[in-house]
């Protein structure tokens, strides 16, 4: 099989379609740790379908005058966690699965990581235990403005529509307020459970 490298950005709990490029068997994961950190993105945003329709959980920065990624601290000033995980319960309790995974979505908010690099892949490490997946990456090791990897750095707008095709599933509050496509796969597991992992696969991009 010949591998494709691919260079990802690094997110906070990623949106569905994240995981599809993440995932694909024939791809060779390299993570974007020197890129400046790019703001109002999912590199410290999630989207999940409250309430009231899609709600960003947006992790607070220190600002510390360092630029690049892998040195960007998460601010505790505010228990942004406890915020965050309260959202996620309200949001999903009543979604098919929830229940059955609380305990280790929960592990990702009882982490004090103070680099925000670091916080996101032992999040990842949790969803991928949830995903039953092992899907190996590497971090790279300088920043390449023209990399020869497939670059994902600019392709997840957490500000325009989703460029990948995805099939509507039941949300909790699609009854009310209709389908949201590509939030966080946190709201996918909780309302497909086992199968979120052939829906991830059947994504398609758009080009």
């Amino acid at each position: 099989m010949n591998m494709n490298n691919v260079l990802l950005p690094v997110f906070y709990l990623p949106p569905v379609s994240w995981f599809s490029v993440f995932l694909n068997p024939e791809s060779e994961i390299l993570f974007e740790q020197f890129e400046n950190f790019p703001k109002q993105t999912y590199r410290n945003r999630a989207n999940i379908y409250g309430a009231n329709g899609k709600l960003s959980l947006i992790i607070p920065i220190n600002h510390n005058g360092k630029r690049e990624f892998k040195d960007i601290e998460i601010s505790y000033r505010e228990d942004w966690a406890n915020l965050h995980w309260k959202s996620i319960k309200t949001a999903y309790q009543s979604s098919p699965y929830f229940e059955y995974y609380e305990d280790k979505f929960r592990k990702i908010f009882d982490m004090k990581e103070k680099y925000l690099l670091d916080f996101n892949i032992k999040g990842l490490e949790v969803l991928q235990q949830i995903l039953k997946t092992e899907k190996a990456h590497s971090l790279n090791e300088e920043y390449i403005k023209n990399p020869e990897a497939t670059n994902f750095r600019e392709k997840f707008s957490a500000k325009s529509p989703s460029e990948f095709e995805m099939e509507e599933y039941y949300q909790t509050f699609s009854d009310k307020l209709g389908f949201l496509k590509d939030l966080s796969v946190l709201d996918l597991i909780c309302n497909k459970g086992p199968e979120s992992l052939t829906y991830i696969k059947n994504i398609k991009q758009l080009y």
